[in-house]
């Protein structure tokens, strides 16, 4: 028996999807991230909470069962990973999504009647599938569990191909007989096809498909909505959809290049993972008090966060760094690239954990004016953003990519644990200009000998 009437079920629901659009609004910017964050997850416990009021569940102990389970697991989970590990989180957590989705399309084959239905279940139940595998895999790459580098096969291409059209076979079977039988076939069929998909993504790209996983899980949602013939279900989904296609489409962009030849490169030799192996060539590299008086003495510095950034959690200590430097009257800039980190948005997030103005956080088409004016670009972390073959190394895995013009600066001065490529796996010229220093070590070891140094100028 309903505890509320239909009126209010569906005032409550609209409640709950103008919060996601809210939550979505306000995820946009850093400002109000925090805020949006908290307005989704009221908007979920709203939702949530109206389908127990409105909805005559059966098993509702083996339903809280499983939310407390899931609680349980999840908590812990997402407050104790590291911010090295978010974008992992993320790519579990889609895979999650789309993978309920699809098992609830599923077991609710049975309840088909129309020609809506069936077509609803059969895309959820594919698409759900696909993000569930392929962010199983790009987790694992991530993880470093697995080769972060492509995974092809003779032939791979032609069973993508064939299994294209099983796949199309079986879901005109399950929307014109409403078999089970086949339907359960054509979630295997989905989950071999994300393999697939993201088996062949190496290095950079791995972060872009995790975008275009997400929006395939957002689309099985919305699919979902109509099979449960749930309102809010369809308003989300859209919502994650359209915003994960928005961001796709963004980040391909910043990488100079189609999102076909992200998820397909691999087959021409077009993805971005390369050569692992370690120069021995000879570099020029400095002390920190080297550093020290480089920055100590400039008027401006522009600062460019990376990976490595994350890895040493140094976010509090550079940006110490920056507050001493600004007390000498010296500019300092943060450069950030649209696809630094491992996720889009990874250091607009690390350096807010430090409490870095916004102000000083500037993408990639406005500082890059500014490397000509800068004395120092002290580049911490990163490597493939500021790789100089992504504009004069045609065949180059990154070859098209804009990347910040970290080289134009009076001087460069790199901060590297090694000589080991970045994600994409390739070797950095800029690494052997005469006018860039290289100081090894540990981000945040080596960045507080610097800032000590620079307070004894």
């Amino acid at each position: 028996m309903s505890l509320i009437s239909p009126e209010v079920e569906a005032l409550l629901y609209l409640v709950a999807a103008v919060a996601f659009i809210l939550a979505l609004k306000g995820l946009s910017s850093p400002k109000s991230a925090r805020r949006g964050n908290i307005i989704g997850a009221a908007g979920a416990l709203v939702g949530v909470t109206t389908v127990f009021l409105a909805e005559e569940l059966k098993n509702v102990g083996w339903i809280l069962l499983v939310i407390g389970v899931g609680t349980i697991i999840s908590v812990p989970a997402s407050r104790m990973v590291k911010m090295t590990q978010m974008p992992q989180l993320v790519a579990l957590f889609n895979g999650v999504g789309g993978g309920a989705a699809g098992i609830v399309a599923l077991l609710e084959l049975r309840a088909a009647d129309t020609l809506g239905f069936l077509l609803a279940v059969a895309f959820t139940i594919f698409v759900g599938s696909v993000s569930f595998s392929g962010s199983v895999i790009t987790f694992l790459k991530l993880q470093e569990l697995m080769t972060t580098r492509p995974v092809l096969f003779k032939g791979q291409q032609y069973v993508m191909g064939a299994l294209t059209i099983a796949a199309l076979v079986a879901a005109v079977i399950v929307v014109t007989q409403g078999n089970a039988v086949v339907a359960t076939l054509l979630m295997v069929a989905g989950l071999v096809m994300g393999l697939l998909i993201v088996l062949p993504v190496g290095g950079a790209d791995v972060p872009i498909v995790i975008s275009l996983l997400n929006a395939l899980t957002g689309l099985a949602v919305a699919a979902s909505g109509l099979v449960l013939d749930n309102t809010l279900l369809l308003v989300a989904g859209t919502l994650v959809g359209a915003s994960g296609t928005i961001l796709t489409r963004a980040m391909a962009s910043a990488m100079g290049r189609s999102v076909n030849n992200i998820i397909f490169g691999a087959f021409k030799g077009g993805s971005t993972a390369g050569s692992t192996e370690v120069s021995d060539r000879p570099v020029k590299s400095g002390s920190a008090e080297d550093v020290a008086i480089l920055l100590g003495y400039a008027q401006k510095v522009i600062v460019v966060p990376g990976y490595g950034l994350a890895v040493a959690q140094a976010q509090h200590t550079m940006y110490e760094l920056a507050k001493e430097l600004e007390g000498k009257a010296i500019e300092v800039v943060f450069g950030i690239h649209p696809v630094a980190g491992r996720m889009p948005g990874h250091m607009n997030v690390l350096l807010a954990e430090a409490n870095v103005p916004y102000e000083v956080l500037q993408e990639m088409d406005e500082v890059n004016p500014q490397f000509k004016t800068a004395d120092v670009c002290l580049v911490v972390g990163a490597n493939d953003v500021v790789n100089p073959a992504a504009k004069t190394t045609p065949g180059s895995p990154i070859y098209g990519m804009p990347i910040l013009n970290a080289g134009d600066a009076q001087q460069v001065v790199f901060l590297k644990r090694s000589m080991r490529p970045g994600f994409a796996g390739i070797e950095n010229e800029l690494l052997y200009e005469p006018n860039t220093t290289l100081l090894f070590g540990d981000a945040k070891e080596t960045l507080g000998k610097v800032l000590s140094a620079v307070k004894a100028l």
